[in-house]
């Protein structure tokens, strides 16, 4: 090898700002002043003409390097190694970022089975050229891949450009690569199933489309051999809403179960936690519906990776990530000891707010078209700026700008629908919900309710009053192991 290179001092300015914006958060005010900087004028680092205008300019700095037979990492040592690594594979990531998300899409139409990558094998022959490894060559792929995959769903599946929106993809990518990239690289980027999310907000605000952009963005590592990744992240993505399931059926759903287990196991059934992958993750909705002993079985999976299907003494592995929403109010919840306080502590590696459609168009009142924009191009499979224009005139005249929107984004999709059958949208108030007390009362006049649940009410209002089980116990003259019997869901009948 020919004596070490030195960077020039210009050189050196501009490949510092390079390295700085590549370990960058994409969705954040940093990485837009960066690329600015690079480029030379303001950007929309969403744009395909910044894409090709950045390719432009790294290329053509390493052009030049390459022209004088600099542009190889073993020509340099030390700091300066690690500088030029970076800007290479910057580079390399610029140029192939079509070639990827032609892929995702790919993937996507394919489904499960891995697409084929026809572009391999001219990627990893340049990351050679560039004097990197063969085996680091691979991993890294996989890290531009899952890079583009990260940066497509958070983009495609959450369109919005107001200040809560914004926040909502740049807390996603930080989950994904955690909050520096180059922390993520060098340690963690097979070591993220440890990391539990929990997503709150609620109903129809789009939990499920963010569990989804962290779900099928991964890691996964690409099969040379085969000339495919080893798994589509089309079957690395497993939801499962928990609400949906009668109590007794939630556990071999989870978990599953052997044949004979219980009355009705004709045949075994494999639990999502078995199905899942070790590139991919489950996503809990309506965790806060879960009952305790639930909660204690996944309490076990998060902290010790194994679990037992129903009827069986066999522990199985979990590998994959986990993550859980709930549209409830966590702190109620756990207040009520509802939700258990060491299973909350295991799911909250991170939480993630989803702001609702009202804080949304209040912070950018035109955001409103933007997601009627991508609401109708997803039911006709193109966009179409005359139906957005009709169905927004149609929204304005209906409800105007103030309506409250209390099904979210999911409402509105509803509503588009509804305009485009009927040309009218009346809006769905939101009932309001009477106090525990009154439906109590609203129930005993009603003669609709048992002993148990008049019961079982009682101590409610009582609890929530007194805020202790052995107060409420003073109060009726109970047991307190019997009041917080009524306590739990399975015992309180009324709410």
């Amino acid at each position: 090898m020919a004596t070490r290179a030195r960077i020039e001092p210009a050189d050196r300015d501009f490949f510092a700002v390079v390295s700085q914006t590549a370990f960058c958060n994409p969705f954040s005010e940093e990485r837009v002043a960066l690329d600015a900087k690079i480029v030379g004028h303001p950007v929309d680092v969403f744009s395909e003409t910044h894409l090709d205008e950045m390719t432009q300019v790294i290329c053509g700095r390493v052009q030049k390097l390459e022209a004088d037979g600099l542009a190889d990492v073993r020509r340099y040592s030390g700091a300066d190694r690690e500088l030029m690594q970076t800007v290479f594979l910057f580079e390399l990531f610029h140029v192939f970022c079509r070639a990827m998300d032609q892929l995702i899409l790919d993937q996507v139409k394919l489904g499960v089975e891995p697409a084929a990558v026809k572009f391999a094998g001219e990627l990893l022959g340049r990351m050679h050229r560039r004097g990197i490894g063969a085996a680091e060559s691979v991993r890294f792929f996989g890290i531009f891949y899952q890079l583009r995959r990260a940066f497509h769903f958070i983009v495609r599946g959450l369109v919005g450009a107001s200040p809560c929106m914004r926040e909502l993809r740049r807390h996603l990518w930080q989950n994904v690569f955690t909050q520096e990239v180059r922390l993520y690289e060098r340690y963690l980027w097979d070591r993220m199933e440890d990391f539990s999310t929990l997503l709150l907000g609620e109903t129809g605000t789009g939990k499920g489309t963010a569990a989804a952009a962290i779900g099928r963005s991964g890691y996964i590592p690409f099969d040379e051999k085969q000339g495919r990744f080893a798994e589509s992240f089309m079957r690395g993505f497993i939801a499962l809403n928990l609400s949906q399931f009668p109590e007794m059926l939630i556990e071999s759903e989870l978990f599953g179960h052997r044949k004979g287990a219980f009355t009705g196991a004709v045949e075994a059934h494999q639990g999502v936690l078995a199905r899942c992958s070790p590139y991919g993750a489950i996503f809990l909705d309506e965790i806060g519906d879960v009952p305790a002993p639930v909660q204690i079985k996944l309490l076990q999976v998060l902290q010790e990776r194994t679990f037992c299907p129903v009827g069986s003494h066999e522990a199985a592995r979990f590998r994959g990530r986990v993550i859980a929403a709930t549209n409830r109010r966590l702190e109620t919840l756990r207040a009520s000891n509802l939700f258990r306080d060491d299973f909350f502590y295991r799911l909250c590696s991170d939480v993630i707010e989803v702001p609702p459609l009202r804080q949304r168009l209040h912070e950018k009142p035109e955001e409103l078209r933007q997601l009627l924009e991508h609401v109708l191009a997803g039911m006709i499979g193109e966009p179409a700026k005359d139906l957005t224009s009709r169905v927004e005139a149609a929204l304005q005249r209906a409800v105007g700008a103030d309506y409250p929107w209390p099904g979210n984004v999911r409402e509105l999709e509803q509503a588009a629908r509804r305009i485009l059958l009927t040309g009218d949208y009346t809006g769905s108030a939101r009932p309001k919900s009477a106090s525990l007390k009154d439906q109590l009362v609203a129930g005993i006049e009603a003669g609709t309710l048992d002993a148990d649940a008049i019961l079982a009410g009682y101590c409610r209002v009582l609890y929530e009053k007194e805020g202790t089980y052995e107060a409420v116990a003073r109060r009726t003259k109970l047991d307190w192991r019997t009041v917080k019997s009524w306590l739990q869901p399975a015992g309180n009948t009324l709410v």
